[in-house]
């Protein structure tokens, strides 16, 4: 009996052991999953914020950069959850065992603002000592924990009285007169028109979205109502929108480009357009502010243009489209128009050719990338790197630099690629990215950048003003009328103008609504983004 109840506790000393072990490496197991999971999401991090650094400092260096850096944003979100499920995991399992648990590091995070409210919550203090009991305790200082809430919107009915007074000698009865209103019939102050624009045109989000969301928070809004103001805030900053046009034609040289915009129309939509004209003069060092001007229309025939720069003259950026070529001729009134095409759009037709990762994805074969593409765009990006080391620099130095840095690249890039094109066929795709360059005088107009330190190697200008359309188009789906696409134009022009010139579109819009109806004519233009300062109501705010 003695022998078998000593292998008794042998065998259960050793599965208290095994278990033991076992849960030991299921710890072990899930610190591990919980390192990889978060070297992972740092590994993560990272490379997005070296993405980054590269575009600001380089620019658009490649066509994908900029959906490259979307979607390593997407993935960083999922590895950040998976590191935290993993750490939570980890924590778990250590505190059913000896061994260590798992500690994560984090990236060392930001104070609070010091201009956001702090409201103190202090926990009730003991009234005796919780170690001996004793009722003789005195403070000796205290531990903060800030955390970062927010409170519900807030909404507010401000009620403006004006008292009546009556004359005991004459009996007339005087009163002061009525403030003047945004709008007419003044029920909606600035603050909340200025809202129900920029969340409408800026943040993309259509009126019945934001009447339904108003309803939410308890303030019930018809749709219609929501609508009027929107007509009436349009009516009233047609001055501002006038001076940000005559500002914007006013240059000696524009960015031009167009997006397409679904137009409702009977049976679904029609694709109708939205064009764009910028003025920025910051990459050759100019003084005058940046402005962007928007116009709609139902259809992208060249009357459109046409009519747009009617009487304007001077070097306009844009791509290759046909709808230009009314301006370029010699007979115009006042005169011919200068082209200076984009080399994005020529670089980009050689690039999907010889994008090796995304044939890669696509699973193509290695003779589908085209050498001679990856040579052109190994050529447009040398001539690239230059425009980014004089960006900033006034007209005559960056000329300078271009005569003798990137004209001899031009010239070579030229005579290689016409004999490149000799020994192709003409429905080559490789052969047809060279033809678009060379085709009808476009050559003159992709090398004006070489006569004139004023014009930029891209278009990318008018595309930047244009990326919150094209995000946009999946909110708002289509414009419900050509009117309603002339404003969204005409608000487009005044909310890019504002952010070119870093301000707070929001901010600014509630500003002017605010000071228009009391300004005068020769006031208005220190409204104007460029020129505007903060009155002290809104600084208060």
């Amino acid at each position: 009996m003695s022998d078998a109840a000593s292998e008794i506790a042998r065998l259960r000393a050793a599965l208290a052991a095994s278990e033991a072990r076992a849960k030991a490496a299921e710890s072990e197991l899930a610190q591990a999953r919980a390192v990889v999971s978060t070297s992972e999401a740092m590994i993560k991090h990272l490379r997005l914020e070296i993405a980054k650094l590269r575009r600001e400092q380089y620019g658009h260096s490649s066509e994908r950069r900029a959906r490259l850096i979307d979607q390593m944003e997407l993935q960083l979100e999922e590895l950040e959850a998976a590191a935290t499920e993993d750490e939570i995991a980890a924590e778990k399992v250590a505190k059913t065992t000896s061994v260590a648990g798992f500690e994560r590091r984090r990236p060392a995070r930001k104070p609070f603002p010091e201009h956001l409210p702090r409201e103190r919550v202090v926990i009730a203090a003991p009234t005796a000592c919780s170690c001996c009991g004793s009722d003789r305790i005195v403070r000796m200082g205290e531990d903060i924990t800030e955390t970062l809430e927010v409170v519900p919107r807030q909404w507010k009915v401000i009620q403006t009285v004006r008292e009546k007074f009556t004359c005991r000698q004459c009996e007339k009865i005087s009163q002061p007169p009525a403030p003047f209103h945004p709008t007419p019939r003044g029920w909606a102050g600035p603050n909340l028109l200025a809202m129900i624009l920029f969340e409408k045109f800026g943040q993309h989000q259509p009126l019945n979205r934001q009447a339904e969301r108003y309803a939410r928070e308890g303030v019930e809004i018809s749709l219609s109502t929501i609508a009027d103001q929107v007509g009436a805030c349009t009516a009233a900053l047609e001055p501002i929108h006038a001076l940000i046009r005559a500002h914007v034609l006013g240059a000696e040289r524009l960015h031009g480009d167009d997006t397409t915009v679904p137009l409702l129309a009977k049976g679904g939509t029609k694709t109708a357009r939205l064009w764009t004209y910028v003025r920025d003069d910051r990459p050759f060092g100019g003084g005058a502010p940046p402005a962007a001007l928007f116009h709609f229309s139902r259809d992208r025939e060249m009357t459109h243009p046409n009519r747009h720069l009617a009487g304007w003259q001077g070097v306009l950026q844009a791509d290759a489209y046909g709808g230009y070529n009314d301006l370029y001729r010699g007979d115009r009134d006042p005169g011919p128009v200068q082209s200076a095409l984009c080399w994005s759009h020529a670089r980009r037709k050689f690039f999907e050719l010889a994008d090796i990762k995304e044939n890669a994805r696509k699973k193509k074969p290695a003779h589908d990338i085209s050498p001679v593409a990856l040579e052109a765009v190994k050529k447009i990006d040398a001539i690239f790197n230059i425009e980014r080391q004089i960006s900033g620099l006034d007209a005559y130095s960056r000329l300078e630099s271009r005569q003798r840095l990137a004209r001899p690249l031009v010239e070579d890039m030229n005579d290689w690629m016409r004999a490149e094109q000799g020994t192709m066929s003409k429905h080559n795709p490789v052969a047809k990215a060279i033809a678009y360059m060379f085709k009808t005088d476009r050559w003159d107009a992709f090398t004006r950048f070489l006569e004139d330190g004023r014009v930029c190697l891209t278009n990318n200008a008018a595309e930047r003003a244009l990326r919150g359309v094209a995000l946009g188009r999946k909110s708002w789906l289509f414009a419900g009328s050509e009117r309603g696409g002339d404003r969204a134009a005409f608000m487009y022009s005044l909310i890019v103008t504002a952010k070119m010139n870093n301000l707070d579109p929001q901010a600014w819009l509630a500003d002017v609504l605010a000071r228009l109806p009391n300004a005068t004519v020769s006031r208005v233009p220190d409204l104007l983004p460029w020129n505007w300062q903060p009155s002290e109501r809104q600084r208060a705010a």
